[in-house]
């Protein structure tokens, strides 16, 4: 008999036992305390329900990179466009053995800001000029990355006009978990140097638009930096990001354009969404705007709950990239350890990419010597 049953036959016998009402009243007390139980058992169960669906949720794409573990060398012919990227290493494009590989149609290459306006107002793109008619020479594409933040506590990617009051101080710095100094990152909330970066974006259009192959812009990943400018806010940072946007769009109709969004401050996907990446993605779709991303890691949750996710779950006729940096080779990122003896996972990123992202780009690092050992075998027909 359960408690409930038991209750109501208490409940009846007490009427007819003749102390009635004391009966009544202890039993339908007890009643009444076995529903305010019941329901806050259910509502905890209801609650936990939801809180494992939230579990769920951020596991959601844990397991989507088993699919494509049968992936195998060599790559077959396919739309995507494949580029290598050297980073600020431009120098190595030079006899490149990419240079010899029909399978990539060019060099993805970084600029700092600070290389390209030396002083306000003068602009010097003559780095660009001499890589984009090297590649010509071999029939290869450029694709500029425009560098505003750096990864380096000595290295600054802004001119040094911008260091000063009227723009802010114009740097911030990136500090790791232990808060060490490990890089810096160009004001972009601020309206000054966003001015001033449209100026530059503006003047390099002038140039380069429609003989580069395309010109994308840093990740958007700074981390909150309230606690060091007052000026900023999450979502004044988030419409600075789609201002720059607007602004390399104007400068460049006519080559592909692109922004890396991969995390954004003030929120944590999926369970803490403000819908400020979100929007970014949006927004690329609006204007034209491309969307990609540094480090094509499939098992790592943070890739896969913002730029995997977003990349995935939306309907986009802009073009997507994703690029393979270093360590990810080694499923790692920002690491230049060499690892001699590792799988070959390149024909796994290619078939994520192709087929869960459906991207248009393809930036494959230069890092060596996984791109002698692994890529090239890949993109080289048998």
């Amino acid at each position: 008999m359960t408690k409930k049953a038991a209750d109501l036959k208490w409940l009846s016998f007490g009427f007819v036992t003749g102390s009635a009402e004391n009966v009544f009243t202890t039993r339908y007390n007890s009643f009444r305390n076995y529903n305010c139980l019941l329901a806050i058992l259910v509502g905890f169960c209801i609650a936990a329900d939801i809180q494992g669906q939230g579990v769920k949720e951020s596991d959601r794409y844990v397991d989507a990179y088993k699919k494509y573990l049968n992936a195998t060398c060599p790559i077959e012919q396919d739309s995507i466009k494949y580029f290598v990227y050297f980073a600020r290493d431009r120098e190595l494009i030079h006899n490149h053995i990419f240079l010899k590989t029909p399978r990539f149609i060019g060099a993805q290459i970084m600029y700092s800001w600070k290389q390209l306006e030396p002083d306000r107002g003068v602009y010097d793109f003559s780095i660009i000029k001499e890589d984009y008619e090297y590649l010509l020479l071999y029939g290869k594409k450029l694709f500029i990355q425009l560098q505003d933040a750096t990864f380096s506590p000595n290295n600054f990617g802004i001119p040094d006009y911008l260091l000063t009051d009227e723009y802010g101080g114009g740097l911030a710095p990136q500090a790791d978990d232990a808060g060490k100094i490990v890089g810096w990152v160009a004001k972009r909330w601020n309206p000054k140097v966003r001015e001033r970066f449209a100026l530059l974006l503006k003047a390099m259009g002038n140039e380069f638009d429609g003989k580069v192959d395309g010109i994308n812009l840093q990740e958007t990943a700074i981390g909150d930096k309230s606690d060091i400018d007052t000026s900023f806010t999450s979502q004044r940072y988030t419409e600075s990001i789609k201002n720059n946007m607007l602004a390399l769009k104007k400068a460049f109709p006519h080559s592909t354009t692109m922004q890396y969004a991969n995390f954004m401050p003030g929120e944590w996907l999926p369970n803490d969404d403000k819908g400020y990446l979100r929007s970014i993605y949006q927004y690329g779709q609006e204007i034209g705007v491309g969307l990609g991303g540094p480090d094509l890691m499939v098992k790592r949750k943070g890739q896969l709950n913002h730029t995997i996710a977003m990349m995935h779950e939306g309907m986009f006729t802009v073009p997507l990239g994703i690029a393979v940096q270093d360590g990810n080779y080694i499923e790692q990122t920002g690491n230049n350890e060499v690892v001699y003896t590792h799988e070959n996972i390149v024909p796994l990123l290619h078939a994520f990419a192709e087929d869960f992202l459906k991207v248009t780009y393809m930036f494959w690092v230069c890092q060596e010597p996984y791109f002698s050992e692994d890529v090239i075998p890949c993109f080289t027909s048998k």
